[in-house]
């Protein structure tokens, strides 16, 4: 295929050559897929029925479980599909549908655990004005924000990748459209324009990291301050589990698009796609949850409510 205008199609990286390892995969996804579903569906109901929940902190914890339900919803219906199906191909339109819509919703959620980090500065670092500074305005503007950097950030980022001729052929080594693996097959050096749009999404990464560190060394500071041992245990509660998602999304992305060429191979990095874009998706709610009381009320509000 000599150009991008030519291709109709892509070929996706299949799991297995085998009919039973195939429809194993489509069962496990399945699994995965279901039960971060119900887990991100039953947080986003409870934060909007309850209203002890309509506070800043759930505010932001229900735009991340859109975002979580949004992000493994891109990725793993089709892959699913091409597992039961035995196929590996996805269309010209849906390849660039899932690039757009995995990178807008990644890095909105990356923009919004950076707001989720100031939220956590502010109501252990400057109790007194918790009420005041993150209000209900403020939080649907910076919320607004998050998305709306994502949704730039993936235009460009969409816009430049699918502009690039394509000469080496329509394989792409994941399971879903990745704009390395689509850049791999673009003519020589048609690539580099892409580069600049790479040095400023790892601008804005570098400073949001920066951010984020900078926020938990003044909170663990503010923490150490505490005389009292269920002071500090409560304040720890507030932002362990934040601590615990954005230590997950980071490690997980950095270990895919950082580890060295040496190491890699194509099963290491099926492995390494998928913990980063399917297993955060489902383990967050869990994170959030398991040691929240006030979650695990409406939770249990909500299911006695149905039954």
């Amino acid at each position: 295929m000599s150009n991008s205008s030519s291709n109709t199609q892509f070929l996706l990286l299949a799991f297995a050559d085998t009919r039973e390892l195939q429809l194993l995969h489509f069962w496990l996804f399945l699994g995965i897929y279901l039960a971060a579903l119900l887990a991100n569906g039953l947080i986003i109901t409870s934060v909007a029925c309850d209203h002890h929940l309509h506070t800043p902190m759930y505010f932001f914890l229900l735009n991340l479980s859109l975002l979580d339900l949004g992000s493994i919803s891109t990725t793993v219906p089709k892959a699913m599909a091409n597992s039961l199906l035995d196929s590996r191909a996805i269309s010209y339109a849906g390849c660039a549908a899932q690039v757009f819509l995995f990178v807008f919703l990644m890095s909105a959620e990356y923009f919004l655990l950076t707001v989720m980090a100031y939220d956590c500065y502010v109501a252990i670092c400057k109790p007194l004005h918790y009420g005041t500074l993150p209000g209900s305005r403020a939080c649907v503007h910076m919320a607004a924000a998050a998305w709306g950097t994502g949704f730039l950030y993936a235009v460009l980022h969409t816009a430049n990748t699918f502009s690039v001729p394509l000469c080496q052929g329509n394989a792409v080594d994941q399971f879903f459209c990745k704009i390395p693996q689509i850049l791999k097959l673009a003519c020589s050096d048609a690539y580099l324009r892409e580069v600049g749009v790479l040095v400023v999404g790892v601008c804005f990464v570098f400073g949001c990291f920066v951010f984020i560190v900078l926020s938990y060394g003044q909170i663990f500071r503010a923490v150490l301050r505490i005389p009292s041992e269920q002071g500090q245990h409560k304040a720890f509660s507030t932002c362990l589990p934040h601590l615990a998602v954005v230590s997950l999304f980071v490690s997980t992305g950095m270990f895919a698009y950082l580890k060295p060429p040496s190491i890699s191979s194509p099963s290491l990095d099926l492995l390494v796609a998928v913990l980063y874009s399917v297993v955060p998706p489902a383990v967050n709610p869990l994170i959030y949850s398991m040691r929240n009381h006030a979650i695990k009320d409406a939770l249990r509000k909500l299911i006695t409510g149905c039954f």
